[in-house]
């Protein structure tokens, strides 16, 4: 990637993340080279420590700008399905759905890097999936009380659905048969179907 003349130094930090993000979801990042990150971004090896003070650092702002991301347009979805409990299950999981469709590379390498951060890291990345976790736990409890649901055990059940919902990342293509509206109905109505109360 040649480098923009009078580029920013905030352009070049998103093209640094951008090709990091590329890089380590093709590679891996144990085997992902700083002097070929560098190279696809234009600058130099050296330059690249303007933007970042180490690799793990760079792992570390990858992850934890997905999560802050995850958890902030989680919020705004649920604001806006209002208070009531099923409208709000169903805004998770539609959010969700959607954002492991748009962000499949940030979704991998938060998935499957993990185990390459220090311990520090990883346990603030552990933290905010927790956080996230139990926005749906709370979600199926509220909707259970409510007499919409029947649950066994709603950490079980919100893991089960979060494992089933993520996996859509693996395999979706933009240019599969089902559009992600299709997508988002299928896996509501996948997702829900096993805990629906019905009299």
């Amino acid at each position: 990637m040649a480098r923009i003349t009078g580029s920013s130094g905030e352009r070049t930090a998103a093209a640094i993340r951008q090709a990091a993000l590329r890089l380590i979801h093709e590679q891996g990042f144990a085997a992902m080279n700083l002097r070929e990150l560098a190279a696809a971004v234009g600058i130099s090896p050296a330059s690249l420590y303007n933007h970042m003070t180490t690799k793990q650092s760079l792992l570390f702002d990858l992850m934890l700008e997905h999560m802050t991301a995850l958890l902030e347009q989680t919020d705004a979805a649920l604001a806006a399905a209002g208070p009531e409990p099923l409208a709000r299950l169903e805004a998770f999981i539609g959010h969700h759905v959607l954002y492991h469709l748009e962000r499949k590379r940030e979704v991998y390498i938060a998935n499957f890097e993990l185990r390459a951060l220090n311990p520090a890291n990883a346990m603030q990345i552990v933290g905010m999936r927790h956080e996230y976790e139990a926005r749906l736990i709370g979600l199926l409890k509220d909707a259970a009380a409510a007499g919409l649901l029947r649950l066994g055990d709603a950490r079980i059940t919100a893991f089960a659905m979060l494992a089933m919902l993520t996996g859509v990342c693996t395999w979706y293509r933009p240019d599969g048969r089902l559009s992600p509206a299709e997508l988002v109905a299928l896996h509501t109505r996948l997702a829900l179907e096993g805990v629906l109360r019905r009299d």
